[in-house]
């Protein structure tokens, strides 16, 4: 009952995005497998029944979170899509491959490096511990905006046939899920070291460099 009561004060009004945000920020910093209930609810100032009462539990609070940051990335990415598209029919000329390339998969660059705080690492982190519940949520989220797309690049690549569209597509996908990664992991393997002198340059240069190998993928002559 005090949960409720709370409820209707002008500060507890705030206390689901106090605990969005607090779970946001330890799920990119450690996981959120790693991330104790008890570490959510003293970061954002809360008790554990207000959690109980906004999200069932840690895994509807997960969901929650995630679901909060694949709805603006995707949310960006149809509105990037609907605009070329009208464009394109206002010049009678069709939407250019690299251009939906740029809006699907640069929207999720260009994203993560406005807020490195939050939608990279967790992201990041998400991919790499994708569990049962986390594969599935991505998937619902992305439904609409994947067959958004995958309609665009069909009408863009009239020559290719659509079942060799999705095979690339899921190929650039794999791509862009290990750029979001970083490189730490494969450079401790190889022993690789940058070239760059400017330590931010390889930064710089992933968004680039990822467009032209997805779209060298993207063109690559049929068999």
């Amino acid at each position: 009952m005090s949960t409720v009561i709370e409820e209707t004060t002008p500060q507890a009004a705030s206390t689901p995005d106090a605990i969005l945000q607090a779970a946001e920020t330890l799920f990119a910093r450690q996981g959120h497998e790693a991330t104790s209930m008890r570490q959510i609810t003293t970061l954002a100032g809360v008790n554990l029944a207000a959690v109980n009462y906004h999200f069932g539990s840690k895994e509807g609070l997960v969901q929650a979170v995630l679901r909060r940051r694949l709805a603006a990335l995707n949310q960006e990415r149809l509105r990037l899509l609907e605009n070329l598209e009208r464009q394109a029919e206002a010049s009678g000329q069709a939407v250019k491959p690299s251009q939906i390339v740029d809006a699907f998969f640069g929207t999720l660059i260009r994203m993560a490096r406005q807020d490195r705080a939050g939608i990279w690492p967790l992201l990041e982190r998400s991919m790499t511990e994708p569990t049962a519940f986390i594969r599935t949520l991505f998937a619902q989220e992305s439904a609409d905006v994947l067959e958004r797309y995958k309609q665009a690049f069909h009408k863009a690549l009239p020559g290719v046939p659509q079942d060799e569209i999705v095979w690339r597509f899921q190929f650039m996908l794999g791509a862009s899920s290990f750029a979001l990664t970083g490189t730490e992991e494969l450079r401790a393997v190889m022993g690789w070291q940058s070239n760059a002198d400017d330590p931010a340059e390889d930064e710089r240069q992933l968004l680039p460099r990822l467009m032209r190998f997805l779209l060298g993928g993207l063109r690559a002559p049929l068999q």
